[in-house]
């Protein structure tokens, strides 16, 4: 699936380029999986060519990354937890939506701040924002910092990587499957110790 669009890129001018940066970081907020971190990485190969610039391809991604999550926000704001309900976002389960509910009563800003090194539950983070209506200006400000650190590491990859952006893509998806381990065991724990406090009282 992303050979084509590795291909595809690899044909474009620079304002092709930086508009696909921003196009791929802005879907991921609203419709996962989307494949914009290996994107950037190739991207990051043009960028070690000197197709592209460093600091617009950065920009073009964290502008998409930032709006689509503002997006995702308003959404959540909007029609709350029925999106759970819609076929339209099916990676949203009312599950899901009480276990990040849970970490913004408990972690606040942070969860927002740590949004994109959160493999598995990112874009869910910010649909969650606007349904528990966090402080707009603040979390879309936080937003942004996580996008441009995470970015920025993809694209130096990339740039680093040269050709071998595979070996990235594969460390990629190796991280995405600890992360969310991670975060599925910090759940369970989280729960058998709820319910022990309960039985206790």
């Amino acid at each position: 699936m992303i050979e084509p669009i590795i291909a595809f890129l690899e044909h474009l001018p620079a304002v092709g380029i930086l508009a696909m940066a921003f196009g791929f970081a802005f879907i991921e907020n609203l419709f996962p999986p989307s494949p914009s971190d290996v994107v950037l990485v190739v991207l990051g190969t043009l960028v070690g060519t000197d197709v592209v610039g460093f600091t617009p391809t950065l920009i073009a991604a964290t502008s998409g990354s930032v709006l689509g999550f503002a997006a995702a926000y308003a959404l959540g704001a909007r029609y709350g937890t029925a999106l759970a309900e819609s076929p339209l976002v099916p990676f949203i389960t009312p599950s899901l939506i009480t276990r990040v509910e849970t970490w913004f009563a408990k972690y606040h800003g942070l969860i927002v701040l740590g949004n994109r090194f959160l493999a598995g539950t990112r874009a869910v983070v910010s649909f969650v924002a606007g349904i528990t209506r966090q402080p707009f200006v603040r979390t879309v400000v936080l937003s942004a910092i996580s996008a441009t650190i995470w970015n920025a590491l993809l694209i130096y990859a990339g740039s680093a990587v040269g050709e071998n952006w595979r070996s990235i893509d594969r460390w990629l998806s190796v991280y995405g499957w600890v992360v969310t381990g991670v975060i599925v065991l910090a759940a369970i724990v989280w729960y058998v110790r709820k319910r022990q406090r309960r039985s206790q009282e």
